[in-house]
């Protein structure tokens, strides 16, 4: 099954502050982008450049192309089944406003094929959502319509927690 999946979100913030907010991934406490609490972290084996790997819970992946304060792209590695990548683009507009976009684009197999419209997709876009929240709170101490946790990514989230670290779908 082909995915192509795109959440974006248009700033009133300079390029270079919202490229800031990318370039902090995986920076543990200092990473101004990524959601806290209940989410995975995103942790990375060094920080953020071409090479690197980890992920954020049980999905894996790694740094293939990072151009600072711009676009990185990361290219899975797990869960089995998905095959593609997912990037964050910092696409100014004007002077004062930018659009953060992170796109996913994959190929699932497998079981994949039937735990990403069930399981990974309304958590990913749930992530995603509140990603660009905080980057939005943090670009403009204001946050417009935020982002609301369905009761069903609430109930994937509290078992998934229970299934532990180890989780591989």
């Amino acid at each position: 099954m082909a995915v192509y999946n795109v959440h974006e979100r248009l700033l009133a913030a300079k390029g270079s502050e919202v490229g800031a907010l990318v370039d902090s991934l995986s920076a543990g406490r200092k990473d101004r982008l990524w959601p806290g609490e209940p989410w995975p972290r995103m942790q990375l084996d060094r920080p953020l450049a071409a090479g690197a790997a980890g992920g954020h819970g049980p999905i894996r992946y790694t740094v293939t192309a990072y151009v600072p304060g711009t676009w990185v792209r990361f290219t899975f590695t797990g869960p089995r089944g998905f095959h593609g990548f997912h990037e964050f683009a910092v696409l100014p507009v004007d002077e004062e406003r930018t659009v953060l976009r992170h796109t996913l684009a994959m190929r699932t197999t497998g079981l994949a094929r039937l735990t990403w419209p069930l399981l990974w997709r309304p958590l990913h876009d749930a992530l995603l959502e509140e990603s660009l929240d905080h980057a939005e709170l943090t670009c403009t101490n204001a946050l417009a319509h935020p982002a609301r946790r369905t009761a069903y990514v609430r109930l994937l989230q509290a078992l998934l927690r229970r299934r532990g670290p180890s989780s591989k779908s």
